[in-house]
């Protein structure tokens, strides 16, 4: 078996303008390395992504947000601030178009039956972004994104989007909480960072809010009694996975505890779901996950199980 790995050069290029800034270039280093070293990258059939035209990100963004993200990015070596936590570089908008167009992209390559699952190794994130903002190291919502255009363009009736990442998807919320054809789960620490999501009342939204120190036992028995009935109910016909690794024990941008086994668990469910219902369809687009030797070994351990995967 093989799966697609998507990326592209410039995801790497983008840069923070901080030396320290956990978002950083390392990250996508970090995570081909282990995939070489471990062989695992030798059942990857890699691809370039593409960039995501305008047209695509608008549906999911606002014009008016697009032509502002558009109109301030930088042309030289200055950085450009688009909120607290987000900066841009002169590489930043085509990192940002390409990590976009790589979620598409995985879309077009399950939905042609060309691969069963993908992997998207891409950079800034997208999880945090709103349709009319850039919010948490997010300029364009990558997995919203291939959402919609899964749901426009293909025509499908019903996508599920799995977010494990320590931090609510706060910006994908916003998109699916009005569009029933999404069933989002998400499940993060709280409370923390962004501070939402814990009493959100949308019967196509399930939320996790899960205390600090929420260990593996506590984390599986949420996911098994919440998640995995309502997508037995919803029987999606793509699955995506915002797959954050920062709910890792050894990451400290959160104070979850899960390890690698956690998210190959949860990786054989969802397939096991996809093959059920979703003609074995994966997309999984890589959030957070900040300690780069634990994030090498998460995204290696999930990408090896969904390139393994023949039917558990």
């Amino acid at each position: 078996m093989t799966i697609a790995l998507i990326t592209h050069p410039s995801c790497e290029l983008h840069d923070n303008g901080n030396s320290l800034h956990p978002e950083c270039a390392e990250r996508l280093g970090a995570i081909n390395n282990r995939l070489i070293a471990s062989g695992v990258d030798w059942v990857c059939h890699h691809y370039d992504a593409p960039e995501a035209d305008w047209s695509q990100l608008e549906r999911v963004h606002t014009a008016e947000y697009l032509a502002k993200v558009r109109s301030i990015a930088p042309q030289n070596d200055e950085l450009i601030n688009l909120d607290g936590d987000t900066a841009m570089n002169k590489h930043t908008l085509s990192a940002a178009r390409h990590a976009a167009g790589a979620a598409i992209q995985a879309v077009d390559l399950v939905m042609a039956g060309k691969h069963r699952h993908t992997f998207c190794a891409i950079r800034p994130p997208g999880h945090h972004a709103y349709p009319d903002h850039s919010s948490g190291f997010c300029i364009f919502n990558n997995i919203a994104v291939a959402a919609k255009h899964a749901l426009d363009h293909y025509g499908l009736e019903r996508v599920a989007i799995i977010d494990f990442d320590v931090h609510h998807g706060d910006g994908t919320e916003a998109v699916a909480k009005d569009d029933p054809r999404i069933l989002f789960c998400s499940s993060f620490q709280h409370p923390y960072y962004p501070y939402k999501g814990a009493d959100t009342d949308v019967a196509h939204v399930i939320n996790l809010p899960l205390p600090k120190g929420t260990k593996s036992p506590q984390w599986r028995s949420a996911v098994y009694e919440r998640w995995l009935p309502a997508l037995e109910e919803f029987k999606p016909q793509l699955i995506l996975i915002s797959a954050g690794f920062d709910s890792h024990m050894e990451d400290d941008m959160g104070d979850f505890n899960l390890v690698e086994a956690d998210y190959v668990w949860i990786t054989k469910s969802l397939c096991n779901i996809a093959q059920r219902y979703a003609e074995g369809r994966v997309v999984s687009c890589l959030e957070g996950g900040y300690e780069l030797s634990s994030l090498g070994r998460s995204v290696t351990e999930h990408v090896r199980c969904m390139a393994e995967y023949t039917g558990y």
